[in-house]
């Protein structure tokens, strides 16, 4: 072999090694920018019951089979769940009428909030989440109060209260003078914040009423929107067959028995601030509320 073709050759080698190495770069960078989109999503979901985008205006219903759950209570003819499942609709409460209550929120968390995400704000017994504890915000900030809230944001609330409750009567068949609202009822604000206690740490999965014995049937209205206000926070259903989520949208009612057909979890907020506010119900009155009133101020 003379040298000029030993040359040639170790030329030609080079730029076809350098077109291999040209193809590999490119076949890393794409695997790279596809791990990283299939990262961003949940793989686990398997159907969207309901998208941002949709506006459902009449209960879409989705039956799903009643756990023993409630065989461990006493029964109440007429409200204790006989058709178990989850329900989706979005006129019940109007995206204005969502925009207060969010604000109602916004001014009551700003006097304090968990130093994790996840922050709670409960009129009826007065929780506010105040860094890595609770306070009680009727007596923590007494006569402030009067700048923050008014009987207007108070008497939304309880109008809201009664129309989900309403809905939920309607779609389950239920007599709405024997569903009783039970607690936790609260404000929730959840962002990207590195949980700082257990309280923060709100994706576990969950079934409510063995957390909660009294809930009989849980409910969220959404106050912002899944993909402008925040990205992650979807609502999760684990089904033995695969996860159905719903997406969140200012004013949408998300409804659903409280056993262990309807365990759940929420996607973690990777973007934004989730704001929302899950209303509950029980069939026994030994565990009603009242609904929260604006605080009198001395004179």
């Amino acid at each position: 072999m003379t040298w000029g073709n030993a040359l040639r050759q170790a030329s030609a080698w080079r730029g076809s090694h350098g077109s291999l190495l040209g193809v590999l770069a490119l076949a890393v960078m794409l695997g790279t920018v596809t791990w990283l989109f299939l990262a961003s999503r949940d793989p686990y979901i398997t159907e969207t019951l309901v998208r941002q985008s949709e506006v459902v205006l009449q209960p879409r219903v989705y039956t799903v089979e009643c756990s023993e759950d409630y065989d461990n209570y006493k029964r109440y003819p007429g409200c204790t769940p006989q058709t178990c499942g989850r329900a989706i609709i979005d006129n019940s409460v109007t995206r204005e009428e969502a925009k207060s209550l969010r604000k109602l929120a916004e001014r009551g968390l700003a006097l304090a909030g968990s130093d994790g995400g996840a922050s709670i704000l409960d009129l009826h017994s007065g929780a506010l989440s105040m860094g890595k504890q609770f306070v009680n915000i009727y007596r923590y900030f007494g006569e402030q109060l009067s700048d923050v809230f008014s009987e207007k944001d108070f008497s939304l609330y309880r109008e809201v209260r009664a129309r989900i409750q309403a809905v939920i009567a309607k779609t389950y068949d239920l007599d709405p003078s024997l569903l009783y609202l039970t607690k936790p009822t609260f404000f929730s604000r959840i962002n990207s914040t590195q949980a700082k206690t257990q309280h923060d740490e709100y994706w576990h999965p969950h079934i409510d009423k063995v957390t909660y014995g009294s809930f009989d049937y849980t409910s969220l209205l959404y106050l912002s929107d899944y993909g402008a206000d925040f990205t992650g926070g979807r609502f999760i259903f684990m089904d033995s067959n695969g996860n159905r989520t719903v997406e969140p949208r200012a004013g949408r009612i998300s409804f659903f028995s409280s056993g262990s057909e309807n365990l759940h979890r929420v996607e973690e907020v990777s973007w934004g601030t989730r704001y929302a506010m899950t209303v509950s119900f029980t069939c026994d009155p030994a565990h009603a509320i009242a609904d929260p009133v604006m605080p009198i101020t001395p004179v």
